[in-house]
């Protein structure tokens, strides 16, 4: 079903743009453009301050975890050590303590990769607005008739717009930046 609906879109395409190359031949100046989106998403300072908001958000969880593993690594090298000389009380309450250890490091893993991956994709849906919104602008202010993303297999640096929103966003992060230090 997915190829099926990857051919109609393609299909589509193919129209839309066999329609829209017959109409340049009749058109005067039209202004066509590419971005690409991803490289814009990487490489603006609002990505990397994104990752320092998140890095610092989980580094106490983070930090909690390896804790836990350093515990863990202590009592089951007290195990190893010991085991022959402690009492069977002794080494089966050690044994459930062991236990306990790995169970609350693997649930304490697993709750921080998810609560990692739904920030993450929380700050990349606000990154994704905030660029497509800079793309729109730009292509709004520069007066383009069709600025063209992920889907393009090639593009000159000529119509490659992508540096001049990057500049953009930064631009904006710098007065964002600067307001908030002003304030």
């Amino acid at each position: 079903m997915v190829t099926h609906v990857k051919d109609i879109k393609k299909y589509f395409l193919l129209v839309f743009l066999f329609f829209f190359g017959a109409n340049v031949l009749y058109a005067e100046d039209i202004k066509i453009a590419f971005v690409n989106a991803t490289r814009v998403m990487n490489e603006v300072p609002q990505a990397d301050a994104i990752r320092k908001r998140i890095k610092d958000e989980f580094a106490p969880r983070d930090k909690k975890i390896l804790e836990m593993q350093t515990e863990l690594k202590k009592q089951e090298d007290k195990m190893l050590r010991d085991s022959e000389v402690m009492s069977d009380a002794a080494r089966t309450k050690l044994e459930r303590k062991i236990f306990t250890l790995k169970r609350d490091i693997k649930r304490a893993r697993e709750e921080f990769t998810e609560d990692l991956n739904i920030r993450r994709n929380e700050e990349l849906d606000k990154l994704q607005k905030l660029v497509y919104k800079a793309i729109l602008s730009y292509a709004k202010q520069n007066k383009y008739d069709l600025i063209l993303g992920e889907s393009v297999l090639y593009s000159s640096k000529r119509v490659d717009v992508s540096d001049k929103v990057i500049e953009r966003l930064r631009e904006e992060y710098q007065n964002t930046v600067m307001g908030t230090k002003n304030n």
